[in-house]
């Protein structure tokens, strides 16, 4: 149109584009802000991991390049309570010696049930279980046992089907080559003493303890205090299924996975435990190698039970 003479032209620009310019604003928009908070938090896959990392209470170990199954638990948030864990500065009964003396023999303890094998009461045993772990070679024998006795002091005999955990035989042949085995088991004398009888033909166990010989604490019945073999700790190792067992000498201490008939290719004995062992038989004092691999007493401050109950 024209105004004073001139002629002014206004351009209109179309609504539907005015449209798609503010949408473009605003989603940009919105993006930066996603940019900047994503900046500050971890990503999803991060968030999920890190979940499953603090709710993981088992002990099985992730693999490893160096040691497979071993790898150490997730040290706890909290600090430690004591100072006591620092196995660095512990020193062992003879360390004055000459250190070219000859390493004395390695003492390894052994439990019983799930770690060497698993047993289940005949009658309760579904067939589809023995089916399957026998079709897949699990070495198994029936065994009749006696259960403790009654309120009227009679005994029950009991019949059970005991598997043993693959590599069984040959693990105590080659551990007896370097070890002084040992037995320590909750179950009874009358169930575990004919089963040791049957997967030690050799005699290979030494010294065998069975239910009395394990203690009460405030925390757990039945642990196996590893001071009734020796004052110096510093060459024996337990080996179980059950870390609870081993809490008054959480350095000591080996957990495994447990064994049941349902695993007939498990591999534990003589592929993750065996080269462990082998390896601690050339260690002076095994506790700080165990204390690397497993920080078993933070694990246990994790599951409540203070650095002040725990004896190292």
């Amino acid at each position: 149109m024209e105004v004073g003479g001139q002629n002014h032209i206004e351009v209109r620009v179309p609504r539907p584009v005015q449209v798609w310019r503010g949408l473009l604003n605003w989603v940009s928009f919105i993006v930066e802000i996603v940019v900047q908070v994503l900046k500050d938090t971890p990503s999803l896959i991060s968030y999920v991991v890190g979940l499953s990392s603090s709710n993981q209470r088992s002990l099985l170990a992730a693999s490893s390049s160096s040691s497979p199954a071993f790898k150490p638990l997730p040290v706890a948030e909290l600090p430690l309570q004591d100072s006591s864990f620092s196995v660095y500065n512990r020193v062992c009964d003879g360390d004055n010696d000459d250190h070219d003396r000859k390493l004395e023999k390695l003492t390894v303890v052994l439990d019983l049930d799930e770690t060497l094998i698993c047993a289940y009461e005949t009658s309760s045993l579904p067939a589809s279980i023995r089916t399957q772990a026998v079709d897949a070679g699990l070495n198994w024998f029936e065994l009749e046992c006696l259960s403790s006795e009654d309120p009227e002091g009679n005994r029950k005999v009991n019949y059970v089907t005991v598997f043993e955990r693959p590599g069984l035989l040959e693990f105590l042949r080659q551990l007896h080559e370097f070890a002084d085995i040992v037995l320590f088991t909750a179950g009874l004398e009358g169930y575990a003493s004919p089963l040791v009888d049957k997967i030690d033909v050799e005699k290979r166990f030494i010294l065998r303890f069975y239910r009395p010989s394990t203690v009460s604490t405030e925390y757990r019945e039945h642990v196996k205090d590893l001071s009734c073999l020796s004052k110096d700790l510093c060459r024996t190792v337990i080996v179980d299924n059950n870390p609870f067992s081993f809490l008054l000498q959480p350095l000591n201490g080996i957990p495994c996975i447990p064994f049941s008939a349902g695993q007939p290719h498990d591999n534990q004995l003589l592929e993750v435990t065996l080269p462990l062992l082998k390896h601690l038989a050339l260690q002076k004092d095994i506790r700080p190698t165990l204390y690397e691999r497993f920080r078993m007493p933070e694990w246990f401050q994790m599951h409540g039970i203070p650095a002040s109950g725990l004896t190292v």
